[in-house]
């Protein structure tokens, strides 16, 4: 079981892990979960945009942010049961769940392991399970995490693979860079590897039937670390599941038109209740 911190460093008791999150607005639950790497703050426009509609949960992964690597094993499993265990913490008994990349593996594992939490799933950029392409693409990442002369060369390196070209032009990824390069609580390279290691091992693609929660899955059209089809594979599986491709979108749409996704997925939780 984790410890739970939240934004001002409240506690309730762990034995092995912390885990802090944020929260911001009231409403609904919504829970949403970060990908490789990032804390809770990437989605800052999501914690700002729909406070006024929705209760609005993010948490740092373990390994991310001020939740620390535990010692023992780290699976996509065990970060699924970390996010049951906040839900728990919290007294959210159903949440509307949305994770991108690394945590759209770790909300499809939230959905099939603690089906009742889930009020709706949505996936972002994300896959079932791995190909020989995508196993290459991740394990390429784990060696330059390792092999960068320095953190910023890494990040330019690596956020090619998650912005748009019009990102990359317009200055929003160097802003990018900064604000991760000014970040008190860097993550380190093993912590970067062992998040890897975990979303090698993810293998959910036979066992999506069994999701129950009305899903939406979204891809960017010009995504090249989850393209279009690893979705569309996602959508196929799980019952009833809708599969929208973003026009002249990359890995994080929730960044680069955080309105545009906000709106959608606003529409989308409106139209389960």
């Amino acid at each position: 079981m984790a410890r739970i911190l939240a934004a001002m460093s409240l506690t309730t008791p762990t034995i092995d892990t912390d885990l802090r999150y944020v929260q911001r607005g009231s409403g609904p639950d919504v829970l949403l979960v970060a990908g490789l790497s990032d804390p809770a703050e990437a989605w800052q426009a999501q914690l700002d945009g729909l406070a006024d509609r929705y209760r609005v949960t993010a948490f740092d992964n373990r390994g991310s942010g001020r939740s620390p690597l535990p010692d023992g094993p780290l699976t996509v499993v065990s970060m699924a049961e970390d996010a049951a265990a906040l839900l728990r913490a919290l007294g959210i008994e159903r949440a509307h769940v949305a994770g991108f990349s690394g945590g759209g593996l770790i909300a499809q594992e939230l959905a099939l392991r603690h089906p009742e939490v889930v009020r709706t799933l949505v996936l972002n950029g994300t896959y079932a399970t791995v190909d020989e392409h995508l196993r290459r693409m991740i394990l390429s990442w784990r060696r330059l995490a390792a092999a960068s002369p320095d953190a910023r060369t890494f990040l330019e390196d690596f956020l090619v693979w998650i912005y748009t070209p019009a990102a990359h032009a317009d200055g929003t990824v160097d802003a990018i860079i900064d604000e991760v390069l000014g970040d008190p609580h860097p993550q380190s390279v093993e912590a970067f590897q062992r998040q890897c290691d975990a979303f090698l091992g993810h293998d959910a693609l036979d066992r999506l039937h069994a999701i129950t929660a009305p899903t939406l899955v979204l891809s960017g059209e010009l995504d090249l670390a989850c393209p279009p089809r690893l979705g569309r594979a996602i959508a196929e599986r799980i019952p009833g599941a809708e599969h929208v491709v973003l026009r002249g979108a990359a890995h994080q749409p929730f960044q680069e038109d955080p309105q545009g996704w906000n709106a959608r997925v606003d529409a989308f939780w409106s139209w389960t209740r």
